[in-house]
């Protein structure tokens, strides 16, 4: 709270705070904030008399200025002078507006800016910005398949930085998209975010089935070594291997958990395949390798 005491002691005294960085959204005209969150939240509990809020009033904690000059500590706004408040009131925040012109359609450029920005505290993973900025019925839905209870088993604890949400994207972006991929993953991801942001109801329902019809099979048949070479999950096993399942499953569904897992078994068992989930696994030529392994290895299940 005494940064925050800070930042409202600076308005009270007429000091030059940062500005804001604002990014409009193409298809509301909304403006997002893409830094200066924080200093605006400051405002607002200052203005309601509680710092960070809670549902419960018991835990609600009164924001009263501390560690600031004497004439302003321990006040609230509502025990402001009337000219402080006005002060206050009129005070000015600079904000700019970014919006990308080209190309036209995706904003991707608005992730780099993000991520440029926000460097105070705890640096965001890339995931934490795509959420932040591409937040809509995509994002909202892997959200809802992160919880689905066989994921969860294979996966392990929910991931605090949205490890195991990126994984789903990812699978989702190559799923969809393998042919347009190329280096870096991450712009990869983002173009896919950035396009399929409100996708149709009907394409999540069908990724949301596909997605779950997989991880049951593959907990069933493979259990938790499933996309564990060793003890973690490696995202380019999962990427290729959920991507192959999926083509399978759309067409027609595997009913012999144990010739699946045979497949499995012997995909992992290819030197070729090992290859290129093991070093350099961005690279446009291995990641075409192991999803077209992957593809053909269950393709041939009965």
């Amino acid at each position: 709270m005494n940064e925050a005491s800070r930042f409202i002691e600076s308005l009270l005294l007429g000091l030059p705070v940062p500005g804001i960085f604002l990014a409009k959204e193409p298809e509301t005209n909304k403006l997002l904030v893409i830094d200066g969150q924080q200093r605006l939240k400051t405002l607002q509990f200052f203005y309601n008399g509680y710092f960070n809020p809670k549902k419960e009033e018991k835990t609600q904690k009164v924001f009263t200025l501390t560690k600031v000059q004497p004439k302003f500590e321990k006040l609230t706004y509502a025990t402001l002078e009337d000219r402080d408040k006005v002060r206050l009131n009129d005070s000015i925040i600079h904000a700019t507006i970014v919006q990308q012109e080209s190309p036209e359609d995706n904003d991707t450029s608005i992730y780099y800016i993000f991520e440029r920005l926000n460097n105070g505290g705890q640096k965001l993973t890339p995931q934490e910005i795509r959420v932040a900025i591409y937040h809509g019925r995509l994002l909202k839905s892997i959200k809802q398949w992160n919880a689905f209870p066989a994921w969860r088993t294979l996966y392990g604890k929910l991931s605090p930085r949205l490890k195991d949400q990126e994984l789903i994207l990812r699978f989702l972006a190559f799923y969809e998209n393998t042919e347009d991929y190329e280096r870096p993953m991450k712009e990869f991801i983002n173009k896919f975010a950035t396009k399929y942001r409100n996708a149709e109801m009907m394409s999540l329902e069908l990724w949301g089935d596909l997605f779950k019809s997989a991880i049951t099979l593959l907990l069933d048949a493979v259990g938790k070594a499933a996309f564990r070479p060793e003890s973690t999950i490696n995202a380019a096993i999962f990427d290729s291997v959920m991507v192959g399942l999926c083509r399978r499953l759309k067409s027609r569904p595997i009913k012999n958990s144990a010739s699946f897992k045979a497949a499995y078994s012997d995909l992992l068992s290819k030197s070729e395949f090992m290859a290129s989930v093991s070093r350099s696994t961005a690279d446009v030529r291995f990641v075409a390798t192991r999803i077209k392994m992957a593809t053909e290895t269950f393709a041939k299940l009965t």
